[in-house]
């Protein structure tokens, strides 16, 4: 008995620290440096716009609250659609949407539904936050597809469950248009062809991302 509950607390944690996925992969004896497998995903990456001004100007508690309000907001919109949260890097998040051999087009419109659901959420808890004189911020949020590394990169005696690749490179770029560009979801060209004509994409011309050769198409999502 007591075999079988620590099992399941161990379960428990790596999913609550790590993910589903990730969690069950490390539960399983998964944890060999390097090793690593190929993904087809969708990346979906959010960040606070202008977190440090926020950061500066409220205490601490209340930011951590606010962050909690935030990344509970955005992951609910996930759940319900197979995103899956990979990692929180500060004020950012970074989840992903695998594609299986079958139905990618279905996962890319999920997971342009769930980007537009966890905006109108955020407009709402922003709402209430502000009717209780509580901070609110705006999300600024990108989305990519492509091939990635999944699996453990680190040093030997400290180990991350991962995606490393050009897209991730690209989906944190993209993000960082929303300000300058003024929307809150950006697409990338790869999955607005992807989903064809599902979503009101609106196209925004050709724009060079740090550390990418040749500038890149983006896309606005209308929500």
């Amino acid at each position: 008995m007591m075999s079988y509950a620590s099992h399941t607390i161990a379960s428990s944690l790596l999913a609550a620290y790590l993910g589903n996925d990730a969690g069950r992969r490390v539960h399983s004896g998964e944890i060999e440096r390097g090793s690593a497998e190929s993904l087809h995903a969708v990346l979906w990456y959010a960040d606070i716009r202008g977190f440090t001004g926020i950061a500066d100007a409220t205490a601490g508690s209340a930011v951590i609250e606010l962050l909690n309000e935030v990344f509970e907001t955005l992951t609910a919109s996930l759940r319900r659609r197979g995103g899956q949260v990979l990692k929180f890097m500060g004020d950012g998040m970074l989840a992903t949407f695998p594609l299986g051999e079958e139905g990618g087009e279905r996962v890319c419109r999920e997971a342009l539904d769930a980007a537009a659901e966890a905006q109108r959420a955020l407009d709402r808890l922003n709402a209430a936050r502000a009717a209780a004189s509580k901070p609110v911020c705006d999300i600024d949020l990108a989305l990519h597809i492509g091939e990635v590394l999944y699996g453990n990169v680190g040093a030997v005696d400290r180990l991350d469950f991962t995606v490393i690749g050009p897209a991730v490179n690209e989906v944190a770029r993209i993000e960082t248009l929303c300000e300058p560009l003024g929307y809150r979801i950006l697409v990338s060209a790869e999955l607005a062809a992807a989903v064809g004509d599902s979503h009101c994409l609106q196209p925004l011309g050709r724009h060079r991302l740090r550390g990418v050769s040749e500038p890149r198409a983006i896309y606005a999502l209308e929500f």
